[in-house]
C-alpha cells in the first residue's frame, strides 16, 4: 500500500471552536514550559548544584513521560480529555511553585517527576484532541497550525524570562500563571472534546510496529532537536564564534521550525506522508553533512541551520498528522501515547549520542551524529516504502 490511509476517510466537519481550545491550551503551556525549564536550572545553580546532577534531575521529567504515557489513554477513556487536561493544568502550576519553596534538593526529584507527568498528560492529550478533531482532508494544515503556534511559545518563553530575570518570586508566578491561563480555553472547549468509547485493543508496542514511520520519526526528530539545541552554540564556539554570535545561530535555527510547520503540514494534505516525512529526513541529512565545510559565520551556514532545522522539525508535525490519518478513538490515542514516549526518548538519547559523538571526533561530530540519526531513520522508512510497494503489486 503507497497512498496515504487518509485519502480514503470522510472529511468531518471543522470544528474550530474544538481546535482552537486545545490548540491555545497547548500553545500557553509551551510558553509556560519554556520559561521553567532554563529558570529551575538557574535556581539549581544559585544553589551550587553541579551541571552533572541539574541534568540528572532534568531528566526525570523524560523519565515521567516514558512511565506515564502507556496509561493515559485508558485514563482519557474514564475520565474524558477535558479533565485530564485540567487536572495536568493544576498539577503543573503547583508543581511549578513547589519547586521555589522546596530547599532540599532531594525532593525536586519526586517534584520533577510530578512536572513532567503534568506535561506527558497536557502534550498526549491535547495531541490526541487536535488529530481526533481534525478534518482528514486539513489534518496537516491543523497540525502545523498548532506546531507553529507551540513553536512561537517555546521562542516566547526565554524572551519573558529575559525581561522578569530569574531571581525571586516572579518567573515562577508568571510561569504558573501561563498555566493558569491554558485552563481558560479547556473549560470553554471540553464539552466538544474526542471522547473515547471503548478500550483499545493494542498496545503501544504493537502500534509502533504499525506505524514506523510516524512514531519512529518523534524519537529520531527529539534526538536531534535536543542534541542541536544543546549543541549548536558550543559548536559555535568551538569554530571561532563569540557568545553572541553562537547564540544568534541558535536563534535562527529555531526560526526555522516556525516558518515550515504551516507550509509542510499543507503538503502533508496532498501526499503520501511516509515520502514527505522521507523527504525532510533527507534534507535534515544533506544539511547536516554539510555543516562542516561551511564557514561558521557565513550565510550559507545561517541559511543551512534554518532550512535544516525547520524541515526536520516537520517531521514531528508530518508524524502526527500520519498517525491521526491511520488510527482513531483508543488507537488514535494509544498512537499519540506512543508518539510522545518516544518523543522523550529522543530528548534524553539526542544529547548523549551528540555529546559522544563531539567527543570522538571532536567539533564535526556535531555535525555527523545529526546526520547518521537522520540516514538511520531515511533507511527505515525506505525499506518500509519498498515493502509495502512489492506487497501491494503481488496479486
Amino acid at each position: 500500500m503507497t497512498a496515504d490511509p487518509s485519502a480514503a476517510l470522510p472529511a468531518p466537519r471543522l470544528n474550530v471552536a474544538s481546535l482552537a481550545a486545545a490548540i491555545a491550551a497547548i500553545s500557553v503551556v509551551g510558553l509556560g514550559l519554556a520559561l521553567s525549564i532554563p529558570l529551575l536550572a538557574f535556581e539549581l545553580d544559585t544553589r551550587g548544584i553541579s551541571s552533572s546532577w541539574i541534568g540528572l534531575n532534568t531528566a526525570v521529567g523524560g523519565i515521567a513521560t516514558i512511565l506515564c504515557a502507556p496509561f493515559l489513554p485508558d485514563l482519557v477513556r474514564r475520565f474524558g480529555a477535558g479533565p485530564m487536561m485540567m487536572g495536568a493544568v493544576v498539577l503543573g502550576a503547583a508543581s511549578l511553585l513547589a519547586f521555589k519553596v522546596t530547599d532540599a534538593f532531594i525532593l525536586w526529584f519526586p517534584l520533577r517527576f510530578l512536572f513532567g507527568a503534568a506535561l506527558c498528560v497536557l502534550f498526549v492529550v491535547s495531541e490526541f484532541w487536535i488529530n481526533a478533531a481534525a478534518p482528514a482532508g486539513r489534518r496537516g494544515l491543523v497540525i502545523g497550525v498548532y506546531a507553529t503556534t507551540l513553536s512561537l511559545g517555546f521562542a516566547g518563553g526565554p524572551a519573558v524570562l529575559s525581561l522578569v530575570g530569574t531571581s525571586g518570586w516572579a518567573p515562577y508566578l508568571i510561569g504558573a500563571a501561563f498555566f493558569g491561563l491554558a485552563s481558560i480555553p479547556v473549560m470553554i472547549g471540553a464539552s466538544q472534546a474526542p471522547v473515547i468509547e471503548k478500550e483499545g485493543s493494542r498496545g503501544i508496542v504493537s502500534l509502533m510496529r504499525l506505524a514506523p514511520a510516524a512514531t519512529l520519526a518523534a524519537f529520531v526528530f527529539g534526538a536531534v532537536e535536543t542534541g542541536l539545541v544543546n549543541f549548536l552554540p558550543l559548536y559555535g564556539l568551538r569554530r571561532g564564534l563569540g557568545d553572541g554570535e553562537a547564540a544568534l545561530l541558535l536563534t535562527i535555527a529555531e526560526l526555522g521550525n516556525v516558518a515550515f510547520q504551516i507550509p509542510l503540514g499543507l503538503v502533508s494534505d496532498r501526499v503520501d506522508r511516509r515520502k514527505l516525512l522521507l523527504v525532510c529526513a533527507l534534507v535534515g541529512f544533506g544539511g547536516a553533512a554539510l555543516i562542516p565545510f561551511l564557514a561558521i559565520d557565513s550565510f550559507a551556514m545561517a541559511a543551512t541551520m534554518f532550512t535544516m532545522t525547520g524541515i526536520v522539525c516537520g517531521m514531528y508535525t508530518v508524524g502526527l498528522a500520519l498517525l491521526g490519518a491511520r488510527f482513531h478513538g483508543a488507537a488514535l490515542a494509544t498512537a499519540n501515547a506512543a508518539f510522545v514516549m518516544l518523543y522523550s526518548i529522543g530528548l534524553i538519547a539526542g544529547p548523549v549520542t551528540v555529546g559522544a559523538g563531539m567527543g570522538v571526533m571532536g567539533p564535526d561530530g556535531f555535525a555527523f551524529t545529526l546526520a547518521a540519526m537522520l540516514a538511520f531513520y531515511v533507511l527505515v522508512v525506505a525499506i518500509q516504502l519498498v515493502r509495502d510497494r512489492s506487497a501491494a503489486s503481488i496479486p
